[in-house]
């Protein structure tokens, strides 16, 4: 018999070794390199990271031992690449540049909080969108949400995070308000109509027409009684349904009203508006805000901003005071 032969399978050739990462040099070395390259100052480098000039020094520095070459010509007051360093800041300043960019992408933007503040509508007009501002500049974080209304806050009906009204009536019992704006009611009109027809005395508006709104129908006649000329005639009058058409049709020059100081303040302190009668001013009840049940931490930081706007006071003088 033909002896068999086994036949067995062909050798498998080995396999190579897997090849080796390239050893990074560090992250926070080579952006310190980067950014003093780009200025040719360790100096400025340092300050656009925030950081030391020998804190830039060592990480660059650093960088060289770990290259083994040498990245800059140091001179008396000045920096400047060597070729290597030239061709290195090349390659990684994109380098890092895509970095950065890949990672902004990759980033969840941040997600604005809201803030929903419950207020009459000519308290919005007047008081609170002006100032606004300065509370974003504050919490650029929170974004604020304005819902007028002119019926008593109510959280079941229309969620809030802050609340703002006149006097202690109406206040759900849920919400625990707290003290806020003084407020009494001033004699204005602009400075044209004070000295076209100047007002002296209360009996001289006599000569103008006198501007009320439906939801404060009562303040002209609490006013004359209060100032000794409770049969005062004007000249007309005109009627609006909210205190901020009132204001806008005094600065109009359609007449003199009696509005909040808390709705005209900006008017008086830009000269826009005059109260010829300082001395007489209405009292009026306070301002309350509230907040609502388990109040968030941005209504809190709202809280805390109308407690800030507490500080600010506004003069009022008769016209040509000084």
């Amino acid at each position: 018999m033909r002896d068999k032969i086994a036949r067995m399978p062909p050798a498998t050739p080995p396999q190579a070794p897997p090849a080796t990462p390239p050893r990074l040099p560090p992250l926070h070395a080579v952006r310190a390199f980067v950014a003093a390259a780009r200025h040719l100052s360790f100096t400025r480098a340092a300050a656009e990271l925030h950081v030391t000039h020998s804190a830039i020094s060592r990480q660059v520095r650093a960088l060289e031992d770990h290259l083994g070459v040498a990245l800059f010509e140091r001179r008396v007051r000045q920096v400047l690449l060597t070729p290597q360093g030239q061709q290195f800041f090349a390659q990684v300043e994109p380098a890092l540049a895509q970095i950065g960019a890949a990672a902004q992408a990759l980033a969840a933007p941040a997600a604005a909080h809201t803030v929903t503040i419950n207020v009459r509508p000519s308290f919005a007009v007047r008081w609170l969108i002006p100032r606004l501002p300065g509370f974003v500049a504050q919490c650029p974080g929170i974004a604020p949400n304005v819902l007028t209304s002119t019926v008593a806050p109510d959280p079941t009906s229309a969620p809030f995070d802050v609340a703002i009204r006149r006097g202690l009536a109406g206040w759900p019992p849920s919400v625990a308000p707290q003290p806020f704006l003084h407020d009494q009611a001033l004699v204005v009109g602009t400075p044209a109509l004070w000295a076209a027809h100047p007002v002296q005395a209360p009996r001289d508006l006599a000569a103008h027409a006198l501007l009320w709104s439906r939801s404060r129908s009562g303040d002209w006649e609490h006013w004359k009684r209060q100032a000794g000329v409770p049969r005062l005639q004007p000249a007309s009058q005109l009627q609006f349904d909210h205190l901020h058409f009132v204001v806008q049709a005094a600065l109009d020059e359609l007449g003199f009203a009696l509005v909040p100081a808390t709705l005209v303040a900006h008017d008086l302190a830009a000269g826009r508006l005059v109260c010829p009668l300082p001395g007489l001013a209405l009292p009026l009840a306070r301002h309350y805000y509230g907040l609502a049940p388990h109040a968030s931490p941005q209504a809190l930081r709202f809280a805390d901003w109308l407690e800030q706007q507490l500080q600010a006071t506004t003069g009022v003088s008769a016209p040509g005071a000084a």
